[in-house]
């Protein structure tokens, strides 16, 4: 690095100012730009061995994307130097095409020093010794084993969680229930600077206020009725690590505000005492709320969406991942025979039909499911069409009421069905309409084997 001239072209005085002081004594020439027109100049005067650039500038270049111009650009010159793009928030499908462009590597506003000069260091490794800048999955990944897709979409998904799980961005995974979301939280852990420290889920959507700020902040013992001991928080617990908070778009705007407030100071204060607590932990969230419903100021706070969402995955529904939905269900099948001492099954022509035509408003866990229960009821080692049986909660149809079905336990049971699927499947807010806790609704869902 000492002997390396990196160009650095940024319309903002602050992060050229930043990146500056951050390089000066770690290269051996700085040179910063405002103007990207001014790019080639600086480019056919001398020889750079890295240019940063970012994706984004005020100007009159109408492509979409100003870093991706410049980038293709600076790719048509002789000897070009290796390009780092520099993007912001959500914008990671612009970052994930510049690398199809040709770019070595992307960092995410606001980065770590540590981080970027370890990524100057490694590209400058690699481009002495010619090799390329792409990370490969490893063979133990969960990917390839647990989180499956050979469509585009999710060799997409994929090639984004290569990239981005590495830096220390918070990452916002958006997607229908049942897409997968909590494995890709678990991927993106697995590829991280702090795979070897801990992992802690958090399903926050179950909260209530009472308990929310014990949960994840911890307490003193005494704090409150129950509180019998010191406890450390989530927060706490994932020092070090991954923090995953799931169902994050249903919790409400009081529990928010505590949350936002843990983020900025990066510092929690158990309950019952006034003593913060330094954390370091790396956010991951994921909600099945689209972003245009969360970001309803009277739902959720538009200040903590920027917060959690530096990068944003969103999961397709398995009814737009067509090419993945026999290869989950071989997966799947693998899993249930051996967990039931099943002997190989295989499925018949016509049950790959209906597997294949079918609309998965569940996603992936409602054909998991059905794949378990098929697998357990068969009769034979080929599974045909009838043995497929799909769940009744996630039915576009919704049984309607018999007339003679006028009993309590009746009308309980399809009025249960019915808000269920009105909510596509989401418990929490089920269970909210119906006037009852997530513990009690799941009960009723046991008792009449819904």
């Amino acid at each position: 690095m000492k002997n390396a001239s990196i160009l650095v072209v940024d319309d903002d005085p602050d992060v050229l100012t930043a990146v500056r002081l951050l390089l000066k004594t770690e290269v051996k020439q700085v040179v910063t730009e405002k103007n990207p027109g001014n790019l080639k100049d600086h480019l056919t005067s001398q020889q750079f061995d890295i240019v940063l650039l970012d994706m984004n500038f005020n100007s009159s270049i109408n492509t979409g994307n100003e870093g991706l111009f410049w980038l293709k650009e600076i790719k048509k010159m002789k000897n070009a130097p290796e390009v780092i793009m520099i993007t912001a928030y959500g914008h990671i499908d612009l970052a994930v095409r510049s690398l199809k462009e040709g770019a070595a590597d992307f960092v995410v506003k606001p980065w770590q020093n540590e981080k970027l000069i370890g990524t100057i260091s490694e590209i400058l490794g690699k481009k002495g010794k010619g090799g390329g800048s792409t990370a490969k999955i490893s063979n133990d990944s969960i990917i390839g084993k647990e989180l499956l897709g050979q469509s585009e979409v999710m060799q997409d998904i994929f090639y984004k969680i290569e990239k981005i799980a590495p830096t220390d961005a918070n990452i916002l995974i958006l997607g229908e229930n049942g897409t997968g979301k909590d494995l890709v939280a678990k991927a993106i852990h697995q590829h991280s600077l702090r795979a070897a420290k801990p992992y802690v889920k958090v399903d926050v959507g179950a909260l209530t206020d009472s308990l929310f700020e014990s949960e994840l902040f911890g307490h003193k013992k005494g704090a409150f009725t129950d509180a019998r001991e010191d406890r450390a928080g989530r927060f706490e617990a994932a020092n070090g690590g991954t923090l995953f908070l799931d169902e994050i778009g249903n919790i409400s705007l009081h529990q928010q505000a505590k949350l936002l407030s843990v983020l900025q100071n990066r510092q929690v204060t158990r309950l019952g005492t006034n003593q913060p607590i330094p954390i370091d932990i790396r956010l991951i969230c994921a909600t099945n709320v689209p972003i245009n419903e969360l970001a309803n100021e009277s739902r959720f706070r538009k200040d903590l969406i920027y917060r959690i969402n530096t990068v944003e995955i969103v999961i397709p529904p398995l009814r737009k991942r067509e090419d993945d939905i026999l290869l989950l269900s071989q997966h799947f099948m693998k899993i249930y025979c051996n967990k039931y001492l099943k002997q190989e099954l295989q499925f018949d022509q016509k049950a790959l039909e209906k597997l294949a035509s079918y609309h998965y408003p569940g996603n992936v866990r409602e054909l998991q499911y059905s794949i378990e229960r098929a697998v357990i009821m068969a009769e034979s080692n080929v599974l045909q069409a009838k043995d497929i049986i799909f769940s009744p909660i996630e039915s576009s149809v919704v049984p309607e009421f018999e007339p003679r079905e006028l009993n309590l336990s009746a009308v309980e049971k399809t009025t249960i069905l019915r808000v269920i699927e009105k909510h596509h499947g989401n418990i929490t807010r089920a269970a909210r309409e119906l006037g009852l806790t997530r513990t009690a609704l799941y009960r009723r869902i046991s008792k009449y084997d819904i």
